[in-house]
């Protein structure tokens, strides 16, 4: 995968389906570039605990449907759908469809790129 830089308008909608997804997938990923938008954007999304947790949840397991992840949090199911839709359109979450169910995992690139980015506002070393 090469390095791209993700742009504050895109959305996992507008990307095909990853292959993260899919068991046995690759999780090497190349972090893209991030502008002080887009780290805005992923940090705001970051920025509630249900979040947090669901990012944390499927950091734990390959993939997840949102019935899943329902079973695991004290919310409604809508509510989760809007905090995932949330985290997709921030880079940090995708999606695949898969019949009527959408199979959710973590971005890896969206997570590495976020990493560098937090990692940068430090400045170099000293």
């Amino acid at each position: 995968m090469a390095p791209t830089t993700l742009k504050a308008t895109a959305t996992a909608g507008d990307q095909p389906a990853m292959a993260c997804c899919l068991p046995g997938a690759d999780p090497a990923v190349t972090a893209p570039v991030v502008d002080d938008d887009v780290l805005a954007m992923m940090t705001k999304a970051l920025g509630h605990p249900a979040r947090v947790r669901i990012v944390r949840l499927l950091a734990e397991r390959q993939a997840c449907m949102t019935g899943d992840l329902v079973a695991e949090l004290p919310l409604a199911q809508s509510t989760i759908s809007e905090h995932l839709r949330i985290l997709r359109a921030a880079g940090l979450v995708q999606g695949e469809i898969e019949g009527p169910r959408t199979s959710y995992c973590l971005n890896r690139a969206g997570l590495a790129a976020l990493q560098g980015a937090i990692s940068s506002l430090a400045g170099p070393p000293s």
